[in-house]
């Protein structure tokens, strides 16, 4: 079957998925990256015919949208065809649209392939990781260097600040760094494998020797937005994240973790795939620490099992309030005063 995606030409965004026959409007917001106010929050309505190859376009918003420089006119409908460019407003924020051909989508271990045959990849250069099963995972680790199969612990020393500390001045956050998962997920640097449907990413400010973000291409901006569409891509993110797993060095020595922040603080639905050693210097501060110990931290398996009976997500009240509470060890639960007698003290857990 073919799955029609919508793609920014300008930069660097994330594609929006154009189910078939079924009607998708975008505009001003955090999806399109756009904050252009004459750029309505409903300028036009898509609605892709994968059969037939094209996906008619209506313009909602006041200021034009065009096709190939001409103007659509409101509530007007046109056809948009591979190879043509669409302006949301005013000649400004191209796409383009791309069909794609999807194979062997049931199962977390489906693989999804382009008319190109593009086929999943893992960078080895940022993640030396050993060659997952390519019968489970569709995994490729072309030329690994000096011959080594293991998956180092994330980089940490150069790591210093954090997405909260207002002295942070990272150049690729071209917006609220809120949005910054949006840019590095684009990154070839950050990624460490991808395939159809999702990537996985080192976190910039890793909390642990091991933390790894699976995020799907699909532009879903939180938990709340996840329903029972999306089963099967959470199963898919968790069989990634431990397949992920497998393939480390320190597997035998370190427990691991893999789950979903209650209330995150950045945008776009991501699976953290985190060790429990929290040997790291960008671990700073009790907000860091609740957020991974408490029931803040939503383990991966629990949220697959909430949709499947739930339908959604669904958040205690209160949640945020769990950042709050005073430091605990989260292996022997001993009360700590500060962040660096915790630090301190996780060293009696570490493996000998």
């Amino acid at each position: 079957m073919q799955v029609c995606w919508l793609v920014r030409k300008d930069k660097c965004c994330q594609r929006i998925k154009l189910p078939h026959l079924k009607t998708v409007v975008i505009g001003r917001g955090p999806e399109t990256e756009i904050t252009d106010k004459k750029c309505s929050r409903q300028q036009v309505q898509l609605k892709a015919d994968c059969n037939k190859g094209y996906v008619k376009i209506k313009q909602m918003g006041v200021n034009p949208a065009s096709v190939d420089l001409v103007d659509i006119g409101k509530d007007e409908e046109v056809k948009l065809k591979p190879g043509q460019v669409l302006h949301l407003v005013n000649k400004l924020y191209p796409y383009t649209i791309q069909f794609l051909e999807v194979t062997g989508v049931a199962g977390a271990g489906a693989e999804g392939k382009t008319k190109a045959n593009k086929r999943p990849y893992i960078d080895s250069g940022n993640s030396n990781m050993k060659n997952m099963s390519e019968k489970s995972m569709k995994m490729e680790q072309p030329d690994l260097q000096d011959g080594s199969s293991s998956c180092k612990p994330n980089n940490t020393s150069s790591s210093s600040s954090s997405p909260h500390d207002s002295s942070s001045n990272h150049k690729e956050h071209l917006g609220h760094w809120s949005q910054g998962l949006k840019i590095s997920m684009q990154d070839p640097k950050m990624q460490v494998y991808k395939d159809e449907r999702v990537v996985i990413i080192k976190d910039k400010y890793p909390k642990a020797r091991y933390h790894w973000l699976i995020l799907p291409w699909d532009s879903i901006s939180s938990l709340k937005s996840v329903t029972k569409e999306h089963l099967e891509l959470l199963e898919h993110m968790h069989a990634v994240g431990e397949k992920l797993i497998q393939q480390c060095l320190d597997k035998d020595s370190l427990e691991f973790r893999l789950g979903y922040h209650a209330v995150p603080s950045m945008s776009h639905v991501h699976l953290h795939v985190i060790s429990q050693d929290f040997d790291s210097p960008c671990l700073k501060n009790k907000k860091h620490w609740n957020s991974f110990t408490t029931e803040y931290f939503l383990n991966s398996q629990d949220v697959i099992e909430m949709v499947k009976t739930k339908g959604k997500v669904l958040v205690k009240d209160g949640t945020s309030e769990l950042l709050k509470l005073p430091l605990r060890c989260h292996v022997c639960k001993q009360h700590q005063s500060t962040i660096p007698q915790l630090k301190e003290h996780l060293k009696k857990h570490w493996p000998k």
